[in-house]
């Protein structure tokens, strides 16, 4: 109940400010450090707690000229929509370096419409008016360019290249592929036919797709967006997924296993880990995660 009303607090405090002020809002409340939540702007991000890593890779990165002539014309037609964290080393990154790049282009900033997510386990890559939603936001920054009020493609987490090159590609020939194909693969077949979709479709996803996948946390992250929005199901099939394009990830079982316990599926989260214990004989953590399942 504690927690609860704690929660609650939160969400009334972070309603006030919404209310009061509608543009770069801070977030203060229980927090380790401030972070700016909901629509903003560069203001907001050259604020006093952000300034110091703005400034800096703003500053820092010169942008291609002989691409930016390329580009600035034809970019004028299109609408973007950031999502960011102030919170995350990518976004600081990557965030300064692309307003440098529309600055270059003359890019109108009426066009572009900013968000700051969350970082809290509760609303976790979200924001108060879920501009996210149905967006597939797995990942920050990720920048989506529209046309005539359609999604064109859209830059994830950081460019393939450049953001003049990434850039240059989607507004002419448009081949472009953003980082974690695998989640945007497996969230189209999760929209068209749902968990069971998934289910059927893992043998062709291993297939195309085993050797291209950089790493367990692609589509963990993704589980744990999935699961922050009450997608059990969904979320319950990609963390089994994930346990076939890697099975020498302990850590992979005990995603699926805790997913699985917290959704009140305690028998199947128990053959999960044994079943991964089996795999990983030698694995403490797979073992006290198996206990603290049994006992709860």
């Amino acid at each position: 109940m504690k927690t609860n009303i704690t929660s609650i607090i939160i969400a009334l405090i972070i309603s006030s400010q919404l209310g009061a002020q509608n543009l770069n809002v801070e977030i203060t409340e229980n927090t380790k450090s401030p972070y700016l939540l909901g629509k903003i702007d560069k203001s907001g991000l050259e604020g006093e707690n952000y300034k110091s890593w703005f400034t800096k890779n703003y500053t820092d990165y010169k942008p291609n000229t002989a691409l930016v002539s390329k580009i600035s014309s034809e970019l004028k037609s299109y609408d973007i929509m950031l999502f960011m964290g102030t919170w995350c080393g990518d976004s600081k990154k990557e965030v300064p370096k692309l307003y440098k790049v529309l600055e270059a282009c003359d890019f109108p900033m009426e066009q572009l419409t900013v968000v700051a997510v969350s970082r809290q386990p509760d609303m976790y890559k979200q924001s108060p008016q879920h501009e996210e939603a149905g967006l597939n936001i797995h990942r920050v920054p990720t920048i989506i360019f529209y046309k005539e009020g359609k999604e064109v493609n859209r830059i994830v987490e950081h460019p393939v290249n450049s953001f003049e090159e990434d850039i240059l590609n989607i507004i002419t020939k448009n081949d472009y592929k953003s980082n974690y194909q695998i989640v945007a693969a497996v969230y189209k077949i999760l929209n068209k036919k749902g968990a069971k979709g998934l289910k059927r479709k893992q043998k062709k996803l291993l297939q195309k797709y085993k050797e291209k996948v950089s790493g367990m946390y692609e589509l963990n992250t993704y589980g744990r967006i999935l699961y922050g929005t009450n997608r059990l199901e969904e979320a319950i099939a990609v963390f089994e997924f994930n346990t076939k394009l890697f099975p020498d990830q302990p850590r992979v079982f005990m995603s699926l296993a805790n997913t699985l316990g917290a959704s009140g599926y305690k028998e199947k989260a128990i053959e999960v880990l044994e079943k991964a214990i089996e795999l990983h004989p030698k694995n403490e953590d797979l073992k006290q995660n198996l206990e603290v399942i049994k006992s709860n």
